[in-house]
């Protein structure tokens, strides 16, 4: 198991969608036990504990969880943020699918679902935020 003094990995590891439902639980709780994140899981699946205990040994084994030992117990945090393993995941979807381009997939969203108002005026500030970015300064 990999320790808390080892060196972090460069990049988040591809993890899949029955490890998202964990590392979820790690970053809305923060470090946990195995028996936290087992209650934590009951109400939203059936899984049983030997299941969430094999998704977190692979989580640990994949570099995505540190481990520290606590008496009996182990302690597991999550190694990068929620946001760092987002981009990561969003990045590769948008190459694998998208040959690495966000116009195509913004535009299928755009004309095939309802965006609520509040989201297009988020994306329109991001847009103009990240236009202003690269624009030269005067």
């Amino acid at each position: 198991m990999r320790g808390r003094n080892q060196r972090k990995p460069v990049a988040p590891p591809g993890i899949s969608d029955a490890e998202w439902k964990v590392m979820n639980v790690f970053w809305d709780r923060g470090p946990s036990t195995l028996r936290e994140v087992v209650e934590s899981l009951e109400s939203g699946s059936d899984w049983k504990p030997r299941t969430v205990q094999t998704l977190i040994r692979r989580l640990v084994t994949k570099g995505a969880l540190s481990v520290e030992e606590l008496g009996r117990e182990f302690r597991y945090t999550p190694v990068f943020s929620q946001a760092d393993c987002q981009l990561d995941e969003s990045r590769s979807f948008l190459g694998r699918v998208f040959d690495g381009r966000l116009v195509p997939f913004l535009a299928g969203m755009v004309e095939s679902e309802k965006i609520p108002q509040e989201e297009i005026e988020a994306l329109r500030r991001l847009l103009d935020e990240a236009e202003k970015r690269q624009s030269p300064s005067e």
